[in-house]
């Protein structure tokens, strides 16, 4: 079985800006973005039945936003999940140069980064549901916990997935499969930062500030 050739960052065609033929690489990575855009249709929906259910009429005389959240545990978790973006933007700086030593730091930080904002956010659940506020509660309870868990899976998933790309990278190189699952995994990894600036403005600030 042949082994995979090498990709050099620096003079791949992948970071040609003047071709105009389709290379391996864009075609899996427009692949993923279909995959991204119809994630982003669940989330939305997702958000729409958190907001219709945000009012207390659905807290079941329970438990309301105000209740919930907690808006600076929520922020400290903001400051690490950004922190692991800027962290993952740095390992895609030293793909471009052809760093692999750049590479592995940079997906280290945004392991270690984006596994302290699950454990701040599955501390904060414990909390809750030591006080009985668990998702059969209430129908607000219920779309909470549905849209803000289905956020922390693909954040779960996204940490497992930079664990296996270090394991590749020390051990392949940058080949050409390597190159386009880091550049998929960026897309991922940056795409759970932007539904979280919603999480957090939608659900943690405007619940804190019994906005409806």
């Amino acid at each position: 079985m042949s082994q995979e050739a090498y990709v050099d960052p620096a003079t791949a065609v992948l970071w040609d800006q003047s071709h105009t033929e389709h290379d391996m690489i864009a075609t899996r990575t427009l692949g993923f973005w279909l995959y991204l855009l119809s994630d982003a249709m669940i989330v939305s929906s997702l958000f729409a039945s958190y907001l219709v259910l945000d009012h207390r009429v659905n807290a079941a005389a329970g438990p309301t936003a105000g209740d919930v959240v907690h808006p600076m545990a929520a922020f400290w978790g903001t400051v690490l999940l950004f922190s692991a973006i800027l962290a993952y933007g740095a390992a895609m700086v030293g793909l471009k140069r052809g760093n692999r030593t750049a590479v592995l730091v940079g997906l280290g930080g945004a392991f270690l980064l984006g596994g302290g904002f699950l454990l701040a956010e599955g501390y904060d659940f414990a909390q809750l549901a030591l006080h009985g506020m668990v998702p059969e509660r209430s129908g607000y309870l219920s779309a909470f916990y549905a849209l803000v868990l289905y956020h922390g899976a693909h954040l779960v998933f996204g940490v497992l997935w930079i664990a296996v790309m270090m394991a590749q990278v020390a051990r392949q190189g940058f080949t050409p499969n390597v190159v386009y699952r880091l550049l998929n995994l960026k897309l991922f990894w940056f795409f759970q930062g932007f539904i979280w600036i919603y999480v957090f403005s939608f659900v943690y600030l405007a619940g804190a500030l019994h906005v409806h």
